[in-house]
C-alpha cells in the first residue's frame, strides 16, 4: 500500500478527477542484472487510471521524449474532431502495458460511459494512455494486461495513493526507486483566482531527481525543502549517493497528467501540457532524452472561469488565465515528480532515497499522512 495524499495537494482536488491503482508486487521480486547473467524474477509492475468524470472536459497531450509508448495521442491534437477523454491510462510494462487500456475501455463501456454512437446505448470510450519501461524489474514477461486496467478503473477514488503503487510499482529514478507522486495548488488571487491545478506523475527517468552534489532535489529552494520536510544531508551520505551506479538501461519514461478546473479550449489545454514539461525538466536531469518517452497529458474540466482583464482584439481572451495555469502546471509537475521519489518504498531490492540519504529524511509521508 502507498501513502495517501491529503486534500490540498493532490490531483483529485480538481473536481471530476479520480485516480485508481492496481499493482502486483512479489516480496521476492528481483531486478534483472545489466549483463543478462541474472534474469528478473517475480512481479513488480502495475497500472494507474485517471478517470475523468466531467461532461465538458477537454483533453490534450504533449510528447517530448524520443522513445514514447503511447495510445490515442493523435486523437488529442486540437485540430482533430474528438477533444475529450473518459480516462487516461498510465502503465508499466513498456509497449505491452498499453493493453491495460483495453480493460479500461471495457469497464467504461459496461457502465455506459463513452461517446454515444447511436440511440441503442452503444458507446466508444476514449482512453488515451502512456507507458513506462520497467520490464527489467521483475520477470520480463510479467506485465500489465487488460485485467490490470479494469482493476485500476474499479479502484478509482479521490484518495490518491503515492509511492510504489500502480504504474510506479516498478519505476526507478536514476539510482533510486521511483514511483507515483501528486500535487496541487489552488490560486487565491489574480486572473486565475479560485482555479485549481493538480498533477499526477509516474517518475521513471534514466536521469536523476536528486542532485548528487547536494543530496537534495535539483535546484531545491528553502521553500521546496520545507514543502517536502527535508533537511540538509550529511556529507558522507551525499558522497555515497554520488558513488552509486545508475541503472544501466537507457529505456525509460516519466509520464503523467496535469488537470485544472479552469475553462480552457483545446489549444490552451495543449499549452498546459507543454508547460507541464517545464516542471519535468526542473525535476529531472537529464530530461527528454532520445530514449525517454516523456509524455504529459492535460485535462480541463471547464468549471471555473474568473473574470478576465481585457486583452487586445485578435488575442486569446483567456491569455492571462492560461498564463497563470501554465505557470502553476510546471510547479505541480515538479513537486509530483520529487514527491514520487520521496514517497517510494523498496521494491525488488531497488533502494529508496530514504535508504541512501537518511539524514535528510524527516519522515516525508507524501503530500500528507
Amino acid at each position: 500500500m502507498g501513502r495517501i495524499a491529503s486534500p490540498g495537494d493532490r490531483i483529485t482536488d480538481v473536481a471530476g478527477i479520480l485516480v485508481g491503482h492496481h499493482e502486483r508486487i512479489d516480496d521476492d521480486a528481483v531486478v534483472a542484472s545489466p549483463d543478462g547473467t541474472q534474469p528478473g524474477r517475480g512481479w513488480a509492475t502495475g497500472t494507474t487510471v485517471v478517470r475523468i468524470d466531467a461532461p465538458d472536459a477537454v483533453c490534450a497531450v504533449d510528447v517530448r521524449g524520443g522513445g514514447p509508448g503511447t495510445r490515442e495521442t493523435d486523437l488529442l491534437d486540437p485540430v482533430n474532431t474528438v477533444q475529450t477523454a473518459h480516462a487516461i491510462v498510465l502503465s508499466g510494462g513498456s509497449a505491452y502495458g498499453l493493453a491495460a487500456a483495453d480493460g479500461v475501455m471495457l469497464g467504461l463501456e459496461a457502465g455506459g460511459i463513452g461517446l454515444p454512437m447511436d440511440d441503442r446505448g452503444h458507446v466508444v470510450p476514449i482512453v488515451p494512455g502512456a507507458v513506462i519501461f520497467d520490464l527489467p524489474v521483475g520477470a520480463w514477461d510479467h506485465r500489465p494486461d487488460a485485467g490490470f486496467g479494469r482493476a485500476a478503473l474499479a479502484a478509482v477514488t479521490a484518495d490518491v495513493e503515492v509511492g510504489s503503487v500502480g504504474a510506479g510499482a516498478g519505476a526507478r529514478a536514476g539510482a533510486v526507486k521511483g514511483g507515483v507522486g501528486t500535487a496541487s495548488v489552488t490560486l487565491t488571487d489574480g486572473p486565475a483566482a479560485g482555479v485549481t491545478v493538480g498533477a499526477l506523475m509516474v517518475a521513471n527517468p534514466v536521469g536523476s531527481v536528486i542532485d548528487p552534489s547536494t543530496g537534495l532535489p535539483w535546484g531545491a529552494t528553502s521553500s521546496d525543502i520545507d514543502h517536502f520536510g527535508l533537511g540538509v544531508p550529511a556529507a558522507d551520505e551525499v558522497a555515497r549517493y554520488a558513488e552509486l551506479t545508475a541503472k544501466q538501461t537507457v529505456l525509460n519514461t516519466t509520464i503523467g497528467v496535469v488537470a485544472t478546473d479552469a475553462v480552457l479550449d483545446a489549444a490552451s489545454t495543449r499549452r498546459v501540457a507543454m508547460a507541464g514539461h517545464d516542471g519535468l525538466a526542473r525535476a529531472i536531469d537529464p530530461a527528454h532524452s532520445p530514449l525517454d518517452g516523456d509524455t504529459v497529458f492535460a485535462v480541463s474540466t471547464r468549471t471555473t472561469r474568473p473574470e478576465q482583464p481585457p486583452v487586445p482584439g485578435g488575442m486569446n481572451p483567456d491569455v492571462a488565465l492560461l498564463a497563470e495555469v501554465s505557470r502553476v502546471a510546471a510547479v505541480v509537475v515538479q513537486r509530483a515528480i520529487v514527491g514520487a521519489v520521496l514517497a517510494a518504498t523498496p521494491v525488488a531490492g531497488v533502494p529508496t532515497y530514504a535508504d541512501i540519504v537518511p539524514s535528510a529524511w524527516r519522515g516525508y509521508r507524501g503530500p500528507a499522512e
